[in-house]
């Protein structure tokens, strides 16, 4: 099915659960005649699509891919990236510690990412991508001129002379202030069109928030851990502040790295480091809410991850940017937009997933 990318609103009509994206689902339901417009990041002029990719697991041998990265891994993901632009998800987060990063100084996430714009853009010069991506706090790094350093190196990486969202991927825990001073500066230098922080508290969120108000720029984002089964941003009183001070929340692992697809079961658990967190005894107390939100998507003739995803937008404010390793969940992803869940359905999943003890988090976001 083809879709025309644009920033208006365009409508679709799907065709077989998983993969399109219905205009009409049953009597009662809570639906929307087209695919949302872009959003606008906060307080910024930056406009990306109502849900984005995340490009946590392109080139990674230490989380994702069974600690391998070859040729076939690098095809799925290019295929993945396509999908995303010939689905209108135009919006995609990578970060300079992503894939084989700085602790190996192979290819990474920005450097594949980079590669498979411009092969892109050789082929339709005029097709518009939002690229997001990070800096990395790391213990070395000291002064705002640490953060104008990283950018530069990111955007040598990516290809670009300027990046759409740049983050701190968490905060500077030894204390280093200078890092939202080096944001602002990145702002005025011209490299980046919005800034944002990532894994921050409510306490560094309003602090990051009036240090650049003073500059006039606006923090756009609040990159977080945020999933039906992962509500901490609800409890922990960053999404109020965000919501108050006009701050988007950009959703990482948004359908809990797999666990929300209905894809694992407690005899077939996630492998690899997933599979310590999210554990045969975790997936059998999670039985009752996937079956749950399986009976939802039945209702609308789409898949939990679509439900999952579209229970996230529903709460207003709400980027989710799920991780696209193939195709076929690029072209998922899409079907979570151009309908929404009832009011009654999004509480009824809440009330199903604050029975279940989440994992924990990244401690950072603490702090």
């Amino acid at each position: 099915m083809a879709l025309h990318i644009s920033s208006a609103c365009f409508t679709v009509m799907g065709h077989s659960r998983g993969h399109g994206i219905r205009a009409v689902a049953s009597e009662g339901s809570a639906t929307l005649k087209t695919v949302e417009e872009k959003v606008k990041l906060g307080g910024s002029d930056l406009k990306v699509t109502t849900l984005g990719i995340g490009a946590w697991s392109w080139g990674d041998t230490t989380y994702w891919n069974n600690f391998e990265w070859n040729d076939r891994n690098e095809k799925a993901a290019k295929a993945a990236f396509d999908a995303s632009i010939n689905g209108g998800l135009t919006f995609f987060d990578t970060a300079e510690v992503y894939g084989s990063g700085l602790a190996f100084g192979a290819v990474n996430s920005e450097t594949l990412l980079g590669r498979f714009i411009r092969e892109r853009k050789e082929k339709d010069p005029n097709v518009e991508v939002a690229v997001a991506t990070k800096f990395a706090a790391l213990p070395w790094r000291f002064g705002r001129e640490s953060v104008i350093t990283a950018l530069k190196d990111s955007l040598s990486r990516l290809g670009p002379t300027s990046v759409d969202l740049y983050q701190l991927h968490w905060p500077g825990v030894w204390g280093n202030e200078g890092y939202i001073d080096g944001l602002g500066d990145a702002v005025e230098k011209g490299l980046v069109k919005a800034v944002g922080v990532s894994n921050y508290s409510e306490k560094r969120l309003r602090e990051a928030y009036e240090k650049l108000k003073k500059r006039g720029i606006p923090l756009a984002s609040n990159q977080v851990n945020y999933s039906l089964i992962y509500r901490a941003p609800e409890e922990n009183g960053v999404k109020a502040a965000c919501d108050e001070l006009g701050i988007s929340i950009i959703a990482y692992s948004p359908i809990a790295q797999g666990v929300l697809s209905g894809k694992y079961t407690p005899n077939k658990p996630p492998t690899g480091p997933r599979g310590r967190i999210y554990t045969p005894e975790f997936l059998t107390k999670l039985q009752p809410l996937l079956n749950k939100i399986n009976e939802i998507g039945e209702t609308y003739d789409k898949t939990p991850t679509q439900v999952s995803l579209n229970w996230l937008v529903a709460q207003g404010n709400v980027v989710p940017i799920p991780g696209a390793k193939t195709p076929e969940q690029a072209e998922e992803f899409r079907g979570a937009l151009g309908w929404r869940l009832s009011g009654e359905e999004v509480a009824e999943l809440r009330s199903l997933a604050s029975t279940i003890k989440p994992v924990i988090g990244f401690p950072v976001e603490k702090l």
